[in-house]
């Protein structure tokens, strides 16, 4: 038995549903609202508690590298480091530890990193035990300030003989000393042993109050906590943290501590060579929050039930009131449902129900006037059905026999076929073309093919299309390439005549060579793989041979020139497969690069250094052109120098021995163009398309210089990541020039 409702039940319950649907919304978004405003706030405050932590964790690193870089600058310092007077300097020592008493740390070393003085003993001479701290001092020859986890040798060595640490957090801040000649003098290492001050985080727990718990972590160990101080030893940050701070990310979620919710974020610490080794983590409590959500929602929900009952009312008087000319309607409706259009309702209503009635009658009017014109009607309207009917099934016959034939003729055809008329509309579509072009055949018979060259991949077919209709004539046969979905296609197409010699259309025969094209990056897949697979041993017998040269003294004449040999044809095995690495990196899009402002003098002479030996060895004088004058350029350090002696050393293997090779730079607008001339023979307009393709090598005089082919490809893949071009030029007085663009650095380069 089907349920059903009164008119007035469902208007009542249309109403109720929609003042209903109203609060329900309302109270979802409000909820929602308090919601995102309290996570809002939340997030605001870590934000706020983590700077300040991360600030106040660095402040005496901080001090300790604006309180000695004055006094290490001092003439009477640089005198005693430069005859590495250590009595003097220890003496020094001891007064800026007056000024720094709580540096754990205090070391002065000389340029090759050994020890010249410490603060805590007397044992000098030996290597500092940081190294990749002070490499980064020299280098970028600027203070540097670095988090480490030290060892007790460490400890014991610089800090306290007598400690007993296995292990221990220190903030180092490393130094360099200049002369007054820029001349490297040496460096100050000082430490803050973060061990040693456990109760940083109360610090801020003076500005922010108990809310915040604030901690350091030693690997997975809080070493330092404004909570209880038992508690501190033996907290442990959990795994899945560990996991995401290792990774160089942040975490943030939700945590107990104590009987209290919190919400935490932890911030990673790494030290010099970017590894983790703790973190800076900081919780705020929820208590406070959740109170306000609570009081919040109750309010919200007691809002929310008076206005629910208050919904009840209203929809049963609206209901009440609308539903009794709604139902004269409908029962009028009924009536005439039944066959009987001599109904009329009778209702008085001056609003949209009365105008709704008086439409009703009006309506019945009308449809007793049709109902006698459709009667006589109906009985014309049997006799054109009876007619069409039998002209359907002729027509349709007639179509079915034609459609066998082109079915079994285009089914039986291996190619794919397609043929258009004289419009070019499609008139035939076989099975093979269907799988080919990947589009079903009622979507392609009977359109033009205009149409389907839409989507751009047919634009090309188009226009060799209309080009044989424009110049029809005895005109042979063409053949086009396609890619399509993925697929190459071959295709070749031949014009159509009918009587009287007039165009009449296009029959396209397709063809998939796919696979010819997959067989080629099978290939290139194999030769990747293979590559990778033997730059592991051969990396294992370069450091091999290097160590028998190196170690063995023992060795003949002979037994190391052979030796030599062995390496040397090592090394350019190695940079073979590098290359083939690298143009499958490009190819598959791995390669990652590093933009900063460069100077391109500097990279200039890195690259020169790195084939001066292969120069030297042909005789071949390599000329710097490059002024001071030049602005830096934006690109990636390691990339340019491996494009410009890819360069140089073409220019060194082809030039003919004693010759000249010069590097020449100028600015060119936004772009500094950078030039490789050489006196070698200049390469023929034949061979010029072969240059800067993969695997394409020119012919040489000198015998032995073999390679990949890969090296100008790589090249220009380089250069087109920097936004920048690589081009040919013959020399003006014979040779070649090889040029390319990279982009200046200026000020609002990062805009």
């Amino acid at each position: 038995m089907q349920f059903s409702l009164s008119i007035r039940s469902k208007l009542f319950l249309s109403i109720l549903l929609i003042l209903v649907v109203s609060y329900t919304t309302l109270l979802f978004t409000t909820v929602e609202g308090l919601e995102s405003h309290i996570e809002h706030d939340i997030g605001k405050g870590l934000e706020a508690h983590l700077n300040y932590a991360r600030s106040q964790f660095y402040v005496r690193a901080e001090q300790i590298k604006y309180s000695l870089m004055q006094p290490i600058m001092a003439p009477p310092v640089q005198q005693h480091l430069i005859r590495r007077d250590s009595v003097w300097l220890k003496d020094a020592m001891r007064r800026w530890k007056k000024v720094l008493p709580f540096v754990d740390v205090l070391t002065i070393i000389d340029p090759q990193n050994r020890v010249i003085a410490r603060y805590n003993n007397q044992q000098r001479g030996d290597l500092f035990g940081i190294h990749e701290i002070v490499r980064q001092m020299y280098r970028d020859k600027k203070a540097v300030i670095s988090i480490e986890l030290v060892d007790k040798e460490f400890l014991q060595q610089e800090e306290d003989p007598a400690g007993t640490d296995t292990e221990a957090m220190v903030v180092l801040v490393a130094i360099p000393v200049f002369n007054a000649d820029g001349t490297l003098l040496g460096g100050v290492v000082a430490g803050d042993k973060i061990n040693n001050d456990p109760y940083l985080p109360f610090q801020i727990q003076e500005i922010f109050g108990e809310e915040a718990e604030v901690a350091v972590s030693q690997r997975g160990m809080r070493i330092a906590s404004n909570r209880a101080e038992d508690n501190i030893q033996t907290a442990t940050v959990e795994s899945h943290v560990i996991e995401r701070l290792q990774k160089g990310y942040s975490y943030r979620g939700k945590a107990e501590i104590g009987n209290n919710a919190y919400e935490t974020v932890f911030e990673p610490l790494t030290n010099s060579r970017g590894e983790f080794v703790g973190s800076l983590s900081v919780a705020l409590s929820r208590e406070n929050m959740q109170k306000i959500r609570v009081d919040s929602l109750k309010n919200i929900l007691m809002s929310a039930i008076v206005g629910i009952l208050l919904s009840f009312v209203i929809a049963f008087i609206a209901a009440r009131k609308f539903a009794g000319p709604i139902l004269e309607l409908a029962n009028g409706a009924r009536r005439i449902e039944l066959g009987d259009l001599s109904q009329r309702v009778m209702v008085r209503n001056n609003d949209e129900i009365g105008d709704l009635a008086g439409s009703f009658n009006r309506m019945v009017n009308a449809l007793a006037e049709r109902d006698s014109i459709i009667s006589r009607k109906n009985n014309d309207l049997q006799e054109l059905n009876g007619l069409l009917e039998k002209k359907v099934s002729l027509r349709t016959a007639e179509l079915s026999m034609e459609m066998g034939r082109l079915e079994t003729i285009l089914t039986s055809m291996v190619e794919g076929v397609l043929v258009t008329d004289s419009d070019s509309r499609v008139i035939l579509f076989n099975p093979a073309a269907q799988a080919i072009l990947g589009i079903v055949p009622y979507k392609v018979i009977g359109q033009s093919i205009e149409q389907l060259g839409n989507s751009g991949e047919f634009s090309n077919l188009v226009r060799c299309i209309q080009e044989i209709k424009e110049t029809w004539g005895p005109v042979a046969s063409r053949q086009e390439d396609l890619t399509l979905k993925g697929k190459k296609l071959k295709i070749n197409l031949a014009p159509m005549a009918r009587e009287g010699n007039e165009f009449a259309g296009i029959v396209m025969s397709l063809r998939d060579i796919t696979a010819e094209e997959e067989i080629d990056r099978m290939k290139t897949e194999f030769i990747s793989t293979v590559s990778h697979e033997l730059k592991t041993p051969l990396t294992s017998m370069k450091g091999s041979l290097q160590l028998l040269l190196n170690r063995g003294k023992w060795l003949t004449e002979t037994e190391r020139q052979l030796l030599s040999v062995c390496l040397r044809n090592t090394q350019r095995l190695i940079r073979m497969i590098s290359e083939i690495l690298d143009i499958s990196r490009m190819e598959s899009g791995g390669m990652d690069f590093t933009f900063k402002p460069l100077s391109m003098g500097e990279l200039v002479v890195y690259a020169i250094e790195e084939i001066k030996t292969f120069a030297h060895n042909r005789s071949i004088s390599i000329v710097n052109s490059l002024g001071d004058h030049l602005p830096l350029v934006y690109g990636d350090h390691d990339r340019l120098i491996q494009v410009l002696t890819n360069l140089l050393s073409n220019a060194v293997k082809f030039s003919p021995e004693g010759k000249i090779v010069m590097v020449l730079a100028e600015r060119e607008g936004n772009y500094l163009v950078v030039s490789v001339t050489d006196r070698a023979r200049a390469i023929q307009w034949s061979d010029r398309e072969k240059l800067f393709k993969k695997f394409q090598q020119l012919e040489s005089d000198q015998p032995m210089q073999g390679g990949t082919g890969l090296g100008l490809a790589i090249c220009k893949e380089i250069i087109e990541k920097h936004h920048g071009k690589i081009y040919y030029n013959a020399g003006k007085e014979g040779g070649n020039v090889f040029s390319f663009t990279v982009p200046i650095y200026e000020e609002n380069h990062g805009k």
